[in-house]
């Protein structure tokens, strides 16, 4: 694949065939537009647009200066996730999306904090939350599992209940404690005693960092909250011993590429560091971030790596199995999630017909 290539149909076809697995993924940013729509209208609440589509044209966040403008939008979410009906419909939802779109296993992502101004307690977030996911697991065979955000900007004892939260939960879908929100001056170490009390109970952890800042950012993530993962990671590459720590520990980056483009960490897709990392060997997962925000699927998101990185179907199923190997599901399960897609994506790139590289 040529950079900058078109796509045939059935090379868009088999890669949304090919198991994937999700590892990134904000449930406040990943909304129906017209679900958005039907519990805007349920709470009273004035929309831009009416129709569907404009209005999940409208949401996509093309015009942001940085991190911060882009995050801006989820106030419009959020004002449609206060209550357990609103959250259950959509988790359930983004499972069936998902599952659509060839994911077998899905981390869902978010801050329960936000979803209490209607009065529902952090508990009953938690429950609300995990039912729709399990219910979309159980129309779909989707394995999922939920990762507790807390906010970088807020106080850090903010950050310390949602590690609370997030180990009492542990045997009700929880599976990692991340850190996400405003990264420029916002540092993690302000939050090391949450992360300290979620490693200490055997929760794994990710941490967002190096998108709205540099790599001493990552640097922070990885020696003072130990991360197991790093949500984006873009900047990595301006710190070559760093990158080389990274990619020897096996510490996965859970790159989200069109999200980069759009909060300007990278200029175009084209200049998007993954294949970098990806040829250094590092644990690289490929993810949507915000389904509605960046206005894409994950097979979108594989498919530009296609087109704009030159990435072949055979990198395209390495990339798919990393994620099943990154995800925070234990051992055995895990194993043999990965497996079965294993064996499925050797099938698919056996079928496909060469027709499908060529531009």
């Amino acid at each position: 694949m040529s950079n900058g290539g078109a796509v045939s149909e059935a090379f868009l076809e088999v890669v949304r065939r090919m198991p994937k697995a999700e590892l990134h993924c904000h449930l406040d940013g990943s909304l129906r537009a017209s679900t958005l729509l039907t519990l805007s209208d349920d709470r009273g609440l004035v929309l831009p647009h009416r129709d569907p589509r404009a209005l999940a044209r409208w949401m996509r966040v093309d015009d942001a200066h940085n991190l911060e403008e882009y995050l801006s939008r989820f106030e419009i979410t959020l004002a449609v996730m206060q209550s357990r009906e609103e959250l259950e419909r959509i988790a359930q939802e983004r499972v069936l999306d998902a599952a659509l779109d060839g994911v077998r296993y899905l981390e869902m992502r978010f801050c329960p904090a936000l979803h209490t101004r209607g009065g529902l307690s952090l508990d009953e977030v938690m429950q609300a939350v995990h039912q729709g996911l399990q219910r979309g697991e159980h129309d779909t065979g989707t394995v999922t599992r939920m990762i507790v955000c807390a906010l970088r900007s807020f106080p850090w004892p903010h950050s310390m209940e949602m590690a609370e939260l997030a180990v009492a939960h542990q045997e009700h879908g929880v599976v990692a404690f991340d850190l996400a929100g405003g990264e420029l001056g916002n540092p993690a170490h302000e939050h090391a005693a949450a992360f300290d009390y979620a490693r200490s109970h055997n929760l794994a952890v990710t941490v967002h960092a190096g998108e709205g800042d540099g790599p001493r950012s990552i640097h922070e993530a990885v020696h003072r909250c130990g991360a197991n993962r790093i949500g984006h990671g873009t900047r990595l590459r301006e710190d070559a011993s760093l990158e080389r720590y990274i990619v020897d520990r096996r510490i996965a980056l859970e790159v989200c590429p069109t999200s980069n483009v759009q909060t300007r960490v990278v200029g175009r897709f084209s200049e998007h560091p993954m294949k970098r990392y990806a040829e250094l060997g590092a644990l690289v997962t490929i993810n949507t971030d915000n389904t509605m925000m960046s206005g894409v699927t994950l097979t979108n998101e594989y498919v530009s790596c296609a087109q704009h990185l030159g990435l072949p179907l055979s990198t395209l199923g390495t990339l798919a199995l990393n994620a099943f190997d990154a995800a925070f599901l234990p051992y055995a399960p895990r194993v043999a999630l990965r497996d079965a897609a294993a064996q499925e994506i050797a099938q698919l790139l056996r079928d496909a017909p060469a027709l499908v590289e060529v531009a």
